[in-house]
């Protein structure tokens, strides 16, 4: 698919699933630049500020298969992924399938399970499968985890893993609604005879499937490799930074910033398409020290800093290169 039908997929997705939830577009621009870019999504947000409205909406635009998986502390491991059950009539063990088996499947309170059933998820988002009693089976595609945690409450929670915050791709906040989406909210509390708006599906899984792949057509130029490695480096080198941006979180910057850029309709990556997903590819994958932690020091704050240090690459775009050959 190309980038042109790639943005106007994507401008259609996000009128629909905005004409339902109360939500900055900006947000929900980096959510679906996430799935565009076959990557999982961290939720950190309070409760009621619509993280599920969202996840649900957004499946049902885009036409995908929806699960929902409440996590609590004592959710099983075979409670996400399926177990094998004995059939009496045939003798036989068959598989069921568990909730993960969804093409967007929303772990809501993902850090209320224990660590042995967060670890559930890791084969699922890495593998794109789940391995039961030793035989593997495929999940469909696509699939994308949206999971949500609360960033107050701490009591009966699991913090999460760094290995497993590495595997979203994406980790953003929701917010609060601004002064026209709060009084947007009171109004349809004040008119409930009326139906509450709904969300259509506007694209199918295999468009799906075919916007994913568009990005994979945007080039990146020498210059701005660099810079994604320069910014990546210079995180493992903050004096507040006891852990590093990983080899995989280069890639998934990577990913991202291309995805951002099919969004935005350009075949090509420029700088601010990095320094717009920066923070929310980065910042959760910091492990601070422990001074830093003591301090408060919010690890988003730390990529910003990193951004205005590491020098901006100068550079032309395609256009710009063609029409200086022309002359």
């Amino acid at each position: 698919m190309s980038v042109e039908k790639t943005t106007t997929r994507a401008e259609t997705v996000l009128d629909e699933v905005q004409s339902v939830v109360v939500v900055d577009r900006s947000v929900l621009r980096e959510l679906l630049a996430g799935v565009v870019a076959r990557g999982h999504v961290l939720l950190e947000d309070v409760p009621g500020t619509g993280k599920t409205l969202t996840a649900r909406s957004l499946s049902t635009a885009l036409g995908l298969d929806f699960s929902r998986i409440q996590f609590t502390p004592d959710l099983m491991p075979s409670d996400v992924t399926g177990s094998y059950v004995f059939e009496e009539g045939t003798g036989e063990f068959h598989f069921t399938p568990g909730p993960v088996f969804a093409n967007i499947v929303l772990a809501d309170e993902i850090n209320r399970a224990p660590p042995k059933t967060q670890s559930a998820l890791l084969e699922a988002m890495e593998e794109r499968q789940v391995t039961v009693d030793g035989e593997s089976h495929k999940l469909p595609e696509p699939f994308i985890v949206i999971a949500t945690q609360n960033p107050v409450e701490q009591e009966g929670t699991f913090e999460l893993p760094e290995a497993q915050r590495d595997r979203f791709m994406v980790k953003t906040s929701l917010g609060y609604p601004d002064e026209a989406g709060t009084r947007e909210l009171i109004d349809r509390r004040a008119q409930r005879d009326r139906p509450d708006p709904t969300v259509s599906q506007v694209i199918d899984s295999e468009t799906v499937l075919e916007v994913q792949k568009s990005p994979e057509t945007v080039s990146v130029d020498d210059p701005v490799r660099d810079y994604i490695g320069a910014l990546c480096r210079a995180t493992r080198t903050d004096g507040r930074v006891q852990v590093g941006v990983s080899p995989r979180g280069v890639q998934r910057l990577f990913e991202l910033a291309r995805a951002h850029a099919a969004i935005e309709g350009r075949s090509y990556v420029v700088p601010d398409d990095i320094k717009h997903v920066a923070p929310a590819a980065l910042a959760h994958r910091l492990v601070l020290d422990p001074e830093a932690s003591v301090r408060g020091i919010d690890p988003a704050d730390v990529v910003r800093s990193v951004l205005n240090s590491v020098d901006v690459p100068a550079m032309e775009t395609p256009a710009e290169s063609a029409t200086d050959a022309g002359t």
